[in-house]
């Protein structure tokens, strides 16, 4: 690889293999993440796009603590400021030739066309047309009259500069989507405009609806509460950005590097010891940032080489690396964007998401570390010399502070505030930790007035007498602490960087806020969620006298239809989910599948949740998956092969949505399933069926599984991690067997080898050794 990501990879240092190089995992984004892949521009363009994408973060920053303006002003700025910053970042065309710079001529400054600064301004009109005429004009210039009434008036009946706005906002939403994300999104979208406007000629009866005209299709859609101006544009711009922010920060902080020392000391001398390192570190970075890409090129560019060096396959260790990180959209506290709308969509507090997250999200990890450790003890790997691991005391002397600001977002977001406050926190011990320190006395200002902003919440009865308490302790320690900071310099870049990541989110966001507001125009999400479930039961009648021979009520029809609805379901979500990324197709599929599960007596919750956890899976299912491309990129490994060893390990992931579907008491938050006797037969026999089937995808336990033993084995975790005591104690029997049959294999296996051993030593005919 020849961008290494290592700041010291001699064999004999101390810090050797374990170094986090941020410019060199920087590059590695961007060659893995085409929504990082900008056109060059001239000097002056892109100290415009440098210094208008901090200030684009700064004004997010100060609304999250001071307060935001109302919502139609609020997304009015942000969606401006995506069409600025995308335009220009994204060329029109997405090819080598498209990325790298012209000269200038009559049409174009500074690699950007003539054409783009037109739309630029036509997307920036229409973004912020609607606070500008929330509440109607009338005055008169050179004696021309011009009237509008305000918004409220014109709801259902837009006027024509509504028209031509709404429709300028339509298809740059569109626009915006293609350059950051490519042509599958707005493909799907465009499916779902033509649907509704042409709902009277669609050839399936079931489907057809009287449809919109133009008119009332861009009022759908332009005007505030549903359509792109609706929830996903507004938890994009005042929750979700914030998030990615403070992700990059507090990594470039320190906070990254703490969570890869600490996974080595809890993992590195163990069995396979980087592989585990590449689990625990990419769990630990899950918690502050819900990118699959970024989580694999931060800790991966580390823990890859490293498991190659050691005896792993390359695509193994890419996979490993890819479905580690992939984790970090289910990871609790931050997750992915896809969970902050889901809280919205639920109506219920994100904190509770994040309670439901805890044990799918350790399931997962369960089974990409079991299958880790078993595959590591079928080819003899080691962990790593005990001079290569860091020292316990070093590693906390130094970095115990970065953990300062996730200690506060975490107690403030479970303390009934909103998650923006949360990340306001955050971000602010983020850049007072890392940053300001008493050796540029000219930083302390910055502590100074979060310690005011405490005190004024404070007195206003905001913040608790406990949080002040914490919040003001945080900033002194985490100013005063002796820790190296970083510049000045540093933090801008992390900034200009959060806002990158920041973009694509924000344009699928956009632009899938038109499939919301289809689905609430034409009610097609119950029309397709009757046919799911009407399929299903048809099947499932099909399937019936085939499998009535069964003991007990393991099969019945409403079984069946359910569990073929599922699988429906999760089909539509891994097929989709080429290309897609995860929030655009939460959105789109959950329209679906919520109403087609609630007719099966499927939680509200426990069906998003569903929905999220295929979603995820397709980030690292060939044949298109970019975590995993990106970790095959990284260990010089075959992409497809990669993928397949991600979608392999991640079989934890595939497992419990189905569990919690039929057993929600895992989800912990729902009162009316939970008790403590049937969450814990659940969780743990879920948690040893998971364990079972990383056994037998790995081949190995007490000893190398051959194809029966596996099938077996395989049989064993399916019946454990089934919700049932039935199925329960059937299969801790034939677990039982199983073990019994494995240890009876590695007995004689060992008496064979003790044999030829002996055969060797003994003297032969002639006096010699055999």
């Amino acid at each position: 690889m020849s961008a290494s990501a290592f700041e010291d990879r001699s064999p004999g240092s101390e810090a050797g293999d374990r170094r986090l190089d941020i410019a060199a995992a920087e590059r590695l984004e961007r060659k893995y993440d085409s929504a990082l892949n900008l056109r060059e521009t001239g000097p002056r363009i892109q100290a415009f796009l440098y210094w208008f994408a901090i200030a684009f973060a700064l004004y997010h920053y100060l609304g999250a603590g001071l307060g935001l303006p109302v919502d139609y002003w609020h997304m009015g700025l942000h969606l401006a400021g995506l069409f600025i910053l995308i335009l220009i970042s994204f060329p029109g065309r997405r090819h080598l030739d498209g990325l790298r710079a012209k000269p200038d001529g009559r049409w174009r400054r500074g690699n950007i066309p003539f054409h783009d600064w037109i739309l630029i301004v036509l997307g920036v009109a229409g973004a912020l047309h609607l606070g500008i005429s929330w509440r109607g004009w009338d005055f008169e210039i050179f004696g021309l009259a011009f009237e509008l009434k305000e918004q409220a008036l014109r709801q259902g009946d837009p006027a024509d500069i509504d028209i031509f706005f709404g429709t300028v906002i339509i298809v740059l939403a569109l626009e915006i989507a293609r350059r950051s994300l490519g042509w599958i999104l707005p493909a799907i979208i465009l499916v779902f405009v033509a649907y509704a406007l042409m709902g009277p000629h669609i050839p399936v009866q079931i489907l057809q609806h009287p449809g919109v005209d133009w008119r009332q299709f861009v009022n759908n859609m332009y005007f505030p509460q549903e359509g792109i101006f609706g929830v996903t544009l507004w938890v994009v711009s005042t929750i979700v950005f914030h998030f990615v922010l403070f992700g990059v920060i507090a990594q470039r902080m320190g906070l990254g590097q703490f969570f890869i020392d600490n996974a080595m000391i809890l993992a590195g001398r163990y069995t396979g010891g980087p592989a585990k390192v590449s689990v625990i570190s990419s769990a630990f970075f899950g918690t502050i940032s819900g990118s699959s890409i970024a989580n694999t090129v931060s800790t991966g560019s580390l823990t890859i080489p490293n498991m190659k060096r050691m005896g792993y396959p390359g695509h193994f260790a890419g996979g490993v690396e890819a479905a580690s990180s992939a984790g970090g959209q289910i990871t609790p506290p931050i997750m992915g964007a896809a969970a902050f709308i889901m809280a919205e969509f639920l109506e219920v507090p994100y904190t509770t998401i994040v309670l439901a997250a805890v044990v799918p999200a350790l399931m997962h990890y369960v089974g990409v570390i079991t299958i880790v450790h078993f595959t590591a003890r079928r080819l003899g790997l080691a962990g790593y010399a005990k001079d290569r691991l860091p020292r316990f005391r070093a590693v906390w002397r130094e970095g115990w502070p970065t953990v300062l600001p996730l200690v506060a977002l975490i107690h403030v977001l479970f303390s009934g505030y909103t998650p923006y406050m949360a990340a306001f926190v955050g971000i602010s011990l983020c850049i007072i930790t890392g940053f300001s320190s008493l050796s540029r006395p000219i930083t302390l200002f910055l502590p100074a007035l979060f310690l005011l902003f405490v005190l004024a919440k404070f007195l206003e009865g905001t913040f608790s007498i406990t949080l002040l308490i914490l919040l003001v302790g945080c900033t002194v320690v985490g100013a005063l602490n002796p820790r190296k900071r970083q510049s000045i310099q540093a933090l801008l870049d992390s900034v200009r960087t959060g806002v990158q990541y920041a973009l694509a989110v924000g344009a699928a966001a956009t632009a899938v806020g038109m499939v919301v507001g289809v689905i609430n125009t034409t009610g097609v999400g119950f029309r397709l969620g009757f046919m799911v479930t009407n399929g299903a039961a048809q099947l499932a009648d099909l399937l019936l006298p085939l499998l009535a021979w069964t003991p007990g009520e393991m099969f019945t029809q409403g079984s069946i239809q359910l569990f073929l609805s599922l699988c429906f379901v999760a089909l539509a979500c891994i097929l989709m989910g080429a290309g897609l990324p995860t929030t655009a197709l939460y959105i789109m599929l959950v329209s679906v599948a919520q109403p087609a599960l609630a007719q099966l007596g499927i939680p509200p919750l426990a069906s998003h949740m569903f929905v999220l956890y295929y979603g995820v899976i397709s980030e690292i299912t060939p044949p298109v998956c970019a975590s995993a491309y990106a970790a095959a990129g990284i260990a010089g490994a075959n992409p497809f092969r990669t993928g397949i060893s991600a979608f392999t390990l991640g079989l934890g992931k595939l497992i419990v949505p189905m569990v919690f579907v039929y057993a929600p008491v895992m989800l912990i938050v729902l009162p009316e399933y939970f008790s403590w006797g049937a969450f814990l037969q659940v969780s743990l026999t879920c948690a040893f069926g998971i364990f079972i089937i990383a056994t037998a995808v790995a081949g190995y336990f007490v000893h190398e599984m051959g194809a029966p033993a596996r099938l077996l084995a395989l049989l064993c975790g399916l019946l454990l991690v089934a919700p049932g005591t039935e199925s329960d104690i059937i299969g801790a029997l034939l677990w039982a067997s199983a073990i019994a049959l494995q240890t009876l294999r590695r007995r004689a296996f060992e008496k064979r080898t003790i044999s030829m051993a002996e055969g060797a030593d003994r003297p032969d005919e002639k006096g010699g050794r055999g």
